[in-house]
């Protein structure tokens, strides 16, 4: 009956031993990692919080990703646009100019190759490009929308570019060529083309002007929808940060170990363990005497 009794005696303070260094040791580990969850059985409903929280903030990271992506792309937009408002703007004085009735047809000619000058230069802006792409070829990113030296067709297509910036919410970046720029080109070659017929005020004061200020019409409402689009993307950007704060913090509060309640859980557990083994030590060595006595 002794022998049963020392060995269950051995068991049992062996295993309170364990017990207190495994706490001890998982109360060390929370403080070296900085975490209190190292694994689901830890906390479960912990740990499915911790998981739904760092799903949302890779979303979010995404969202922020593809806003800055978006603002920098309607930049590049805004300051093309800017440019081509003022080959535009360039254009009408000459038409203007020409519109007088009073210049030889020498001088005609001369407006009107400056007007074509204007034509490439504006297909240059058109063709400008944002992290390798080009920003007025609608999905056709990788293709070169006019052709410089050639003739105006446009080369990409019709369709929108959108960046996802929150769940469920996609907003449009893009501007194609055929909606802005191809008016503009109509508008300077036909006023070019009249200029070398003689440059009748008729037509060039009226019908060529008209479609000059008509083109300016489109691009200043442009202008004015990608500024709005960059004001909402502002504010997307702003949003998602304060989301993210907010989503970092509950993530903290979940799995983040609360370092001062840490070290005087250790401190406590240290003490207990220290106790345990000395209760071991005087109780182990009797018994385990006791029983080679026996």
């Amino acid at each position: 009956m002794d022998r049963v009794t020392n060995s269950m005696t051995s068991r049992s303070v062996l295993s309170d031993l364990e017990n207190t260094y495994n706490a001890m040791a998982k109360t060390q580990n929370q403080l070296s990692s900085g975490v209190t969850l190292t694994k689901p059985s830890d906390n479960p409903f912990g740990a499915s919080q911790a998981l739904t929280y760092k799903s949302e903030l890779a979303a979010n990271a995404q969202y922020q990703e593809n806003v800055s992506n978006g603002t920098a792309w309607l930049s590049a937009t805004d300051t093309a646009l800017s440019s081509l408002n003022n080959d535009l703007a360039t254009a009408r004085d000459l038409v203007v100019q020409g519109s007088n009735g009073a210049l030889s047809q020498t001088n005609l000619n001369a407006i009107a190759d400056q007007l074509d000058q204007l034509a490439e230069s504006v297909k240059t802006e058109a063709n400008t490009q944002y992290a390798g792409s080009y920003i007025f070829s609608g999905t056709k990113t990788q293709t070169q929308p006019f052709t410089i030296g050639g003739a105006d067709t446009y080369n990409g297509d019709s369709s929108t570019i959108s960046r996802e910036i929150g769940q469920g919410v996609s907003m449009p970046v893009n501007v194609t060529g055929d909606t802005v720029v191809s008016p503009i080109l109509a508008a300077i070659r036909q006023a070019a083309v009249d200029l070398r017929a003689g440059g009748t005020p008729a037509n060039l004061g009226t019908t060529d002007l008209d479609a000059i200020d008509a083109a300016a019409d489109t691009l200043s409402q442009t202008q004015a929808t990608v500024g709005a689009s960059e004001n909402r993307l502002t504010a997307a950007a702003s949003r998602l940060q304060q989301l993210q704060q907010a989503q970092t913090q509950q993530l903290s509060d979940v799995q983040d170990t609360d370092v001062a309640q840490a070290m005087i859980d250790f401190s406590q557990e240290s003490s207990v363990y220290q106790a345990a083994l000395r209760s071991a030590a005087s109780l182990i060595q009797p018994t385990l005497m006791n029983f080679l006595s026996s």
